[in-house]
């Protein structure tokens, strides 16, 4: 049976309270959580509702405003226009994916340098994991780059499939106001 979340309520004064240890909480602490991997809930005391997604947007929010932010304007100008958007819920996944990929990637690097330099010396891990940045960071932004690009590429190719499966579809079905051969002149006029 899996362990309930840690349930943490905000107020509407703003404060976060912690119902495991009886405190009230900050973003700070919240945070701490997340890198503890602790399961947890935040929920509006007032209404009940679970805002634990705008607590970590709200975390996130901190965390590039103070130093080294991980989105460029133009990632998140991109992800600003996929709301709304028929592909969102594709992105979502996808975004997801490739966090657990690169996460499981990060981890298999750290088990590699436990089994050589074993456990305890976890300052030595965090030492060549920036040196292995350091010397791999170009090439890995190359590929990184190169992979995203051909993503970017598969999603649009994606996206002409579907408009054009779209249009076959509904090719044969007279629509009131439109010629019966209009679906495919629009078609040819998009090529």
């Amino acid at each position: 049976m899996s362990e309930q979340p840690r349930l943490i309520k905000k107020y509407p004064n703003r404060r976060l309270y912690d119902t495991k240890t009886s405190a009230y909480i900050t973003l700070s602490d919240v945070k701490d959580l997340v890198l503890a991997r602790e399961n947890f809930s935040v929920q509006d005391a007032k209404t009940g509702e679970d805002i634990s997604r705008a607590i970590l947007l709200q975390i996130i929010l901190e965390e590039e405003a103070a130093g080294v932010p991980l989105f460029t304007t133009d990632l998140l100008s991109q992800m600003i226009r996929f709301y709304g958007h028929a592909m969102q819920g594709m992105l979502g996944k996808y975004l997801e994916t490739n966090m657990k990929s690169f996460v499981d990637f990060q981890k298999k690097l750290q088990e590699q340098s436990q089994s050589l330099y074993g456990e305890s010396n976890s300052q030595m891990q965090n030492d060549m994991w920036s040196q292995f940045m350091n010397f791999q960071g170009p090439a890995m932004q190359t590929m990184m780059s190169t992979y995203m690009e051909q993503s970017r590429k598969m999603l649009h190719q994606m996206q002409d499939q579907l408009k054009t499966q779209t249009r076959t579809l509904f090719n044969g079905i007279p629509l009131p106001g439109f010629p019966p051969d209009s679906g495919k002149q629009a078609q040819d006029s998009d090529k």
